[in-house]
């Protein structure tokens, strides 16, 4: 496992909450913020897909970050997704989240148009670099299933020499145990941060030098995923491991966004989870039953939130 990465151990993609308006409320996205770290969560990683962050606007983007902050999240356990396809709206999301004290963000590619080149790429996030200043650490987001756009090792490796200390880690969200573990191979002796996408891996790649998971089954797996964390290198850490690939199994079973907030509705008494934005839908009936049965057949029981 990789020592003192800067968001090492479990870290929730969070899911957003709204009100029946499709507005963000804060307030609920909050609450759980604070429920997951009191329940395993080392850190957040707000604003990805999970937390639909392409289905919001940019000030409202900026509304989370402010709000999560201003409501007590401690802005050091935060890594936003601030990565866009245009790079004036990436710099704004960034430095802002800089002045909020955060940390570190996630960057996706540039992802409206296929097929660019490495040095197109490369030439996106040097704009991003130069452009952003200041400390705070940039960290990959691969997610090509989405984004159909792959952030390959000889991209890192280039941007890793041109801007020292700027490129932190990535997320890789592939589910690609070879891929997750050529990163580490490649720069985790450096210091660079391979954190998983797929909860079933996250053992693997604790194993693998990596420093841990950016994940959506932490939003109701965080105590088991800590578990895993904790015991990285032990027997406790394989059989954790094998609950949490179970939630993985079961929350996959249907839409994923969806089936968590299904899951959180759920656990909180509070039917407003379920709301989500289109194009995203709520399960129905069946896939609700299909999912709370594979859910509870993990044996998992939730810490009830307030």
């Amino acid at each position: 496992m990789l020592k003192d990465a800067l968001f090492g151990g479990v870290n929730a993609a969070v899911l957003t909450a709204y009100h029946a308006d499709l507005s963000i409320d804060l307030n609920r996205m909050a609450a759980h913020s604070k429920w997951l770290l009191a329940n395993g969560c080392n850190g957040l990683g707000i604003l990805g897909t999970t937390g639909e962050a392409n289905s919001l606007g940019i000030s409202e983007r900026i509304a989370v970050m402010e709000g999560m902050v201003e409501r007590g999240i401690p802005a050091a356990t935060l890594l936003p997704g601030c990565g866009t396809t245009a790079i004036p709206d990436t710099v704004l999301l960034t430095r802002r989240a800089e002045e909020l004290g955060i940390r570190g963000v996630l960057l996706l590619p540039p992802f409206f148009y296929k097929n660019p080149s490495e040095d197109g790429l490369f030439a996106y996030y040097s704009e991003v670099v130069q452009r952003v200043g200041g400390d705070i650490k940039l960290f990959f987001y691969h997610f090509p299933a989405q984004s159909a756009v792959p952030i390959t090792n000889t991209l890192i490796e280039r941007l890793l020499r041109a801007y020292p200390g700027k490129f932190k880690g990535i997320k890789d969200s592939t589910g690609d145990w070879a891929n997750t573990k050529g990163y580490a191979d490649a720069f985790a002796s450096e210091g660079f941060e391979v954190y998983c996408g797929d909860d079933s891996l996250l053992h693997a790649t604790l194993n693998a030098n990596g420093a841990g998971c950016i994940t959506a089954a932490s939003n109701v797996g965080c105590s088991v995923s800590q578990r895993v964390y904790s015991n990285w290198n032990n027997a406790e850490g394989e059989a954790a491991q094998a609950t949490l690939t179970l939630i993985r199994r079961a929350v996959t079973s249907v839409p994923l966004i969806p089936a968590l907030k299904s899951l959180v509705a759920r656990n909180t008494a509070n039917p407003a989870w379920t709301i989500i934005r289109p194009p995203h839908t709520q399960l129905t009936a069946e896939q609700d039953s299909k999912l709370f049965t594979a859910f509870d057949a993990a044996g998992v029981t939730l810490a009830k939130a307030a």
